[in-house]
């Protein structure tokens, strides 16, 4: 008969329920968006982050790749709806980097003690691999399969500079809300 202590490890249910949550948080921050030409701003990176600060690397990952998986298999969670399609849409490649960014996050907030500077340097981090796999992807589908032919400063200026403003201050948030909710919640 196994101990209490190993059925816990086989059946992390706290973590899975964390993990659901934060990928219901996303979704939900799907839909508080402002429209823009290329991409919404929408607060899918601020829960993005918060699950890699809240949950560490492995879980805060784990839930973004849950968002994903929901919405590709047809529930309508991304901002442009849901479905196996969504892979030919111009702002895929952000929602694949919500899992790397998640992972980074939780790596590099972790190990010591969750401070006000170590988030802003975590959040940044996980931001800076957000956009190295969403410009890319943005450029694939946009310049080779709907053939726009935008030049390289036009998806940089709309898939990523745009939106810095706003990014520092989900980071900001997340730098004030972090440190606190780790102190107040034993995750």
């Amino acid at each position: 008969m196994p101990s209490k202590k190993m059925t816990a490890r086989r059946f992390p249910t706290r973590e899975l329920l964390l993990c659901a949550m934060f990928a219901a948080l996303t979704a939900a921050g799907a839909f508080l968006r402002i429209p823009l030409p290329l991409a919404p701003i929408t607060l899918q990176f601020f829960f993005c982050a918060m699950a890699g600060l809240m949950l560490g690397a492995k879980w805060g990952a784990l839930s973004q790749a849950l968002y994903v998986l929901i919405g590709l298999c047809g529930v309508p969670v991304f901002t442009f709806g849901g479905g196996f399609g969504a892979v030919l849409s111009p702002t895929f490649g952000f929602l694949i980097g919500l899992v790397p960014a998640a992972f980074f996050i939780g790596l590099l907030s972790r190990g010591g003690t969750v401070s006000f500077w170590r988030v802003i340097a975590a959040c940044m981090a996980g931001l800076a691999v957000l956009y190295l796999v969403g410009v890319p992807y943005l450029a694939l589908i946009q310049n080779a399969y709907l053939g726009k032919g935008l030049s390289f400063w036009s998806l940089l200026r709309g898939g990523m500079l745009i939106f810095l403003p706003g990014d520092a201050l989900k980071i900001l948030l997340c730098a004030v809300l972090a440190p606190i909710l780790h102190r107040r919640v034993k995750l």
